[in-house]
């Protein structure tokens, strides 16, 4: 699996690959205008990977696991739920005070057809739900979604994130071409639903 960079360095964190498949065709997606990270080619050449993969990636950045791993890379992790639940075992395991965030769409329950946060607890610290939009109307222009009730799925997934005591952030992206994104009211949704929230700004040239 040495072509497959499952493994990837950005502002001195690691971030880790799982998985090129996404239940989202995000438009303003990272992956919709270029295909490397900081020159770091994000495309897999095999979805067939294994934690041992990832682990064995892992352990070339042994000095930067202490600061921190985001799972985030060009495709939606908890597809690979069973790879991520794996090396987020081992960093536990073996780095019990590094801190585990998984960028996710918030379909991971839908994806894996059983109710996967309770199997996460102890093992990451973080979630971080793609809002996108304040309405389920736009969120399907924006997201193009590939499931039924994409939206609701995904809000139905940041409530229980925070009922079960992840630290939960809601995200949407803001300056995508003439998209009416209402970042109060965005901001609103996740503090009802009891997440903090962050607007990111599109990035036109990527990383």
């Amino acid at each position: 699996m040495s072509d497959n960079n499952l493994v990837y360095i950005l502002d001195g964190k690691i971030y880790i690959n799982l998985t090129n498949a996404c239940t989202n065709d995000c438009k303003f997606c990272l992956r919709q205008q270029k295909d490397d990270v900081q020159g770091t080619n994000m495309w897999l050449s095999s979805e067939k990977i294994s934690s041992n993969d990832v682990i064995e990636q892992l352990k070339k950045h042994e000095d930067k696991i202490s600061k921190g791993i985001t799972f985030c890379g060009y495709g939606e992790p908890t597809i690979k739920f069973d790879v991520l639940k794996e090396v987020a075992s081992f960093i536990k395991n073996n780095y019990p005070n590094t801190y585990i965030k998984v960028n996710t769409n918030g379909h991971g329950n839908i994806i894996n057809k059983k109710d996967i946060l309770p199997e996460l607890k102890r093992l990451v610290d973080e979630f971080s739900i793609s809002l996108n939009a304040q309405n389920k109307e736009l969120y399907n222009v924006l997201s193009q979604p590939k499931v039924n009730d994409a939206y609701n799925e995904m809000l139905k997934f940041a409530k229980e994130s925070v009922a079960l005591g992840f630290k939960t952030t809601m995200s949407v992206v803001s300056g995508f071409e003439n998209c009416d994104v209402n970042i109060s009211e965005c901001e609103n949704i996740a503090k009802n639903i009891g997440a903090d929230f962050r607007n990111r700004e599109f990035i036109p040239n990527g990383y």
